[in-house]
């Protein structure tokens, strides 16, 4: 497949590639050129396709947080970062799925601005700006929910795009998207249910592509070990229930949601069962602080001084944002690292 962001049936076949041979994908939030690159990078070092995903405020600060227009920044930096990703994910050499992130209703409005800028940017460049899309109105009735995804996914098929639905509640939060869990792990709004994961496909089947983002005791964020309790058989569940009445194998795609902290048995289990995905967002931002904190700890003097008040020494080389955010950069490589290797994913690039 050529390398650079894919659309359509690449799309399709790159998942199913994933599904088949019995890996998964790290899906990265990003916020800026910083982590936007180090992301692509770590993929083309691992020799892996990778999900690069912006939720709404993410692509609002890559727009700049100095733009009084808050939604038209999302607007804006969505499609910016697109076109970053368009011009530099071929000479990294990797096959990369462009994503947003978590929308509930209030930001339906923001991925349907995105699907008509698309639409724009299909008439001139001949490709969308994004490979998917996820709406997550998972806090909605079961039939508004699947309403609503419906009438969107309807939009992205004509323009090659791939939808991603939320069922069942992923507790935490992910940028003002989700749900407060308290200690209610055992709450069964946080489980997916196979009967509306078998309504969600009879309707949106033969509209389009679509995965799920199917809760199985996932939650946004670190917590405590032994608090979540991952239950990767509610996805196996939901399977067999679909493969009953409709047949195939694995007929799902599955989003593993919350995937920062997780035990990588449970992480392996769910591959089995046909995630493709894994959000990775809280662990990379932690790599990234991780080492910045650590780079201004040892170079303390060049964060307080230009030039050091009884040596003379200069510290401009020290201060250089350039080299203190490329060690943030190289925190995010690292931890990707290790995500590549638990979802199966190194060397498994399909980039010509």
């Amino acid at each position: 497949m050529k390398s650079g962001v894919v659309f359509g049936d690449d799309y399709a076949k790159l998942i199913q590639n994933c599904k088949n041979k019995g890996f998964a994908l790290p899906a990265v939030n990003v916020v800026g050129t910083n982590s936007l690159n180090a992301v692509m990078e770590a993929a083309a070092k691992n020799r892996s396709d990778v999900i690069i995903q912006f939720s709404n405020s993410g692509a609002q600060f890559y727009a700049g947080k100095g733009l009084e227009d808050s939604f038209g920044a999302k607007v804006l930096g969505a499609v910016a970062a697109a076109k970053h990703v368009q011009l530099l994910a071929e000479h990294y050499g990797i096959c990369v799925i462009l994503h947003t992130d978590h929308a509930n209703r209030k930001l339906v409005p923001w991925v349907e601005a995105l699907i008509e800028e698309s639409r724009k940017n299909i008439k001139r460049e001949g490709v969308p700006f994004y490979s998917s899309h996820m709406l997550d109105l998972s806090e909605e009735p079961i039939d508004d929910n699947l309403q609503t995804c419906a009438r969107v996914l309807k939009d992205m098929t004509e323009i090659g795009q791939s939808l991603e639905i939320e069922l069942g509640v992923t507790g935490g939060e992910e940028d003002g998207v989700g749900a407060d869990v308290g200690d209610d792990f055992e709450n069964p709004a946080l489980y997916t249910q196979p009967e509306d994961v078998l309504k969600a496909y009879d309707l949106l089947t033969p509209l389009g592509h679509f995965s799920v983002a199917a809760s199985f005791g996932n939650v946004h964020g670190v917590y405590k070990p032994g608090n979540v309790k991952l239950r990767p058989e509610i996805l196996k569940n939901s399977q067999d229930l679909v493969q009953k009445m409709r047949g195939g194998i694995n007929p799902l795609h599955f989003v593993f949601h919350g995937g920062s902290g997780s035990e990588k048995a449970k992480i392996s289990e769910a591959v089995r069962y046909g995630v493709f995905k894994m959000n990775i967002d809280t662990d990379t931002q932690f790599a990234f602080a991780e080492a910045i904190g650590g780079y201004v700890k040892d170079h303390s003097d060049a964060f307080q001084w230009q030039v050091h008040p009884e040596t003379a020494q200069p510290f401009k080389k020290q201060y250089d944002p350039r080299v203190w955010l490329r060690s943030g950069e190289e925190g995010i490589i690292q931890r990707l690292d290790e995500a590549f290797v638990d979802l199966g994913a190194r060397g498994q690039s399909v980039a010509d």
